[in-house]
């Protein structure tokens, strides 16, 4: 770490602490040459990976989108909004973890169907008779007893 004051890159760490807010650690350093003390931060950078389009493009990755996507899919259907909140992380929890500098934008689609299908079939149909372009009622209907299949049954 070079000093602040004379740019020499011997410093000596005081103290370190985590921040109050736990999302960081403070070091107070002192600079071997000019005595000097100065206090860093160390934070965590976490990096989304670029979104590569069905075209090829290439676009920054942005939440607005994904919460945009599931809330219209989810459009005056009874989820509360902790639960959104949870799916929007989950996923992103996915791209980070995936180690991947560029994902696929139907990778995202296929996580999005994932979370949607776990919070409500409903949107779940919605958002497949978009996102994977029905073309006639049949594909409707299979969406629809997929879906079928993985309820449970009622107790009479």
């Amino acid at each position: 770490m070079k000093c602040p004051f004379c740019q020499h890159e011997e410093t000596q760490v005081l103290d370190t602490r985590v921040s109050e807010e736990g999302d960081a650690i403070r070091r107070r350093r002192r600079c071997a040459k000019c005595d000097k003390r100065f206090t860093t931060y160390e934070r965590i950078e976490l990096v989304m990976p670029f979104v590569v389009k069905k075209n090829g493009s290439r676009t920054e990755y942005a939440a607005a989108k994904l919460r945009d996507s599931l809330m219209l899919a989810l459009r005056k259907r009874p989820v509360a909004a902790a639960a959104v909140d949870t799916a929007v992380q989950s996923i992103e929890e996915k791209l980070l973890t995936s180690g991947q500098r560029e994902v696929d934008s139907g990778y995202i689609g296929e996580l999005v169907m994932q979370e949607l299908k776990r919070l409500d079939k409903i949107a779940y149909i919605r958002f497949a008779s978009v996102y994977k372009n029905f073309e006639d009622l049949e594909e409707f209907q299979d969406a629809i007893a997929e879906v079928g299949q993985e309820r449970k049954p009622r107790k009479g």
